[in-house]
C-alpha cells in the first residue's frame, strides 16, 4: 500500500474516533448536563448540533488532503498533531462528562486548543485553504475552552461532589 495512502487513512481512522466517541461521552448524562448553570457566552444548542458535524467533515476533508497530498514529514507532523489534540479534546469529553472534573477538562481541552492553533498553523503552511478549512474548527475550540472553564466557575466543588456521590 503507498505510505500517502496509508497516512491518508490513518488521520481519517483518527477523526471517525473523535467523533464515535466524543459523540459517546457528551451524550451520557444530558440530565446533569443541562441542570448546569450555563455560562452566559454559551450559544444555543443549535450551534453545536450544526458546528460538530461541519468540524468533523472540516477535519476529514484536510486531514486527506495533508496525508495524500503533502509530503510524508508533513503529513505525518499533520497527523501526530491532530492524534494529540484529539487525545486532549476526548480528554476533556470524558473528564467534563463522565467523572465531571469540570477544572481537569478545561485544562485537557486548553492543550487541545493549543494543538489545534499549531494544526491550523502546519496546515496553512502546506495549502493555504486547508488551514481556512480549519479556522472555524480551531476558534470554535478555543471557544469551548472559555466555555469549560466558565462551567468550572460555575460550579462549585461540593456540588460536583455531590452529584457524582449521587450518581453511584
Amino acid at each position: 500500500m503507498d505510505s500517502r495512502l496509508l497516512v491518508a487513512l490513518s488521520i481519517i481512522a483518527v477523526v471517525i474516533v473523535y467523533a464515535v466517541l466524543s459523540t459517546y461521552w457528551t451524550s451520557r448524562n444530558r440530565e446533569w448536563y443541562a441542570a448546569l448553570p450555563r455560562p452566559s457566552w454559551r450559544p444555543p444548542d443549535i450551534v453545536f448540533a450544526v458546528i460538530w458535524p461541519l468540524n468533523f467533515l472540516a477535519l476529514g476533508i484536510a486531514g486527506w488532503v495533508m496525508g495524500y497530498g503533502q509530503s510524508r514529514i508533513s503529513a505525518i507532523t499533520y497527523g501526530v498533531t491532530l492524534t494529540g489534540s484529539v487525545v486532549f479534546s476526548l480528554g476533556w469529553a470524558y473528564l467534563f462528562y463522565v467523572p465531571h472534573h469540570l477544572g481537569m477538562a478545561a485544562v485537557s481541552l486548553t492543550v487541545a486548543s493549543l494543538l489545534t492553533w499549531s494544526l491550523f498553523y502546519i496546515a496553512f503552511s502546506a495549502q493555504a485553504w486547508v488551514g481556512v478549512l480549519l479556522l472555524p474548527y480551531a476558534l470554535w475550540l478555543t471557544i469551548a475552552t472559555t466555555l469549560a472553564y466558565g462551567y468550572a466557575y460555575l460550579v462549585p466543588n461540593e456540588e460536583r461532589a455531590r452529584t457524582f456521590r449521587s450518581r453511584r
